[in-house]
């Protein structure tokens, strides 16, 4: 059984999900939204999404985590503060051991089986797929399908490695 953190990036909101896992079957431990104030200076809403996963990675002590990758914004500023957002949840991540990123589309592939899935498919899917009674909120079921797309791709890595690992032994 594993524990996975899947996260979904913002400079306000953070949507952030647990779920265990054996590979076959996952189940959602703990799920939501870490939001801060808009009116905020950058350097204090970075500090306060930073405190907010240290404080998810210490009370559900994930073994893993996943986190999807930048997408290309059209406003540059915009894209530099995602970066930087994305930079301290990676740091706080980073207490679970290993990081993984997906890109927005592997993810929708993995868990509505296309890749350009809208947000409500997404939900819908997060929802039947850990059997939970409602969809959750935008941000926190986007972080649950990281989750799920690292669940479902983790036994296929370990494969990897392990043929990499015999290749190298040899």
């Amino acid at each position: 059984m594993a524990r996975i953190l899947g996260i979904d990036p913002g400079s306000r909101a953070t949507g952030f999900g647990v779920v265990d896992t054996d590979g076959q079957r996952s189940s959602a431990v703990h799920y939501g939204v870490i939001r801060v104030p808009a009116d905020l200076s950058l350097v204090r809403r970075l500090d306060l999404l930073h405190a907010g996963l240290v404080e998810i990675v210490k009370e559900y002590s994930p073994d893993e985590a996943a986190i999807e990758e930048v997408f290309m914004a059209k406003n540059p500023r915009s894209a530099l503060v995602l970066g930087q957002a994305r930079g301290v949840l990676l740091l706080a991540a980073g207490r679970c051991g290993e990081v993984h990123e997906y890109a927005a589309r592997a993810v929708k592939k993995a868990v509505a089986g296309y890749g350009q899935a809208d947000k409500q498919q997404v939900g819908h899917m997060v929802k039947l797929l850990l059997g939970l009674d409602k969809t959750p909120p935008q941000d926190a079921a986007d972080a649950l399908a990281i989750a799920l797309c690292h669940a479902h791709t983790r036994p296929m890595q370990a494969r990897a490695r392990a043929a990499l690992d015999t290749a190298v032994a040899k």
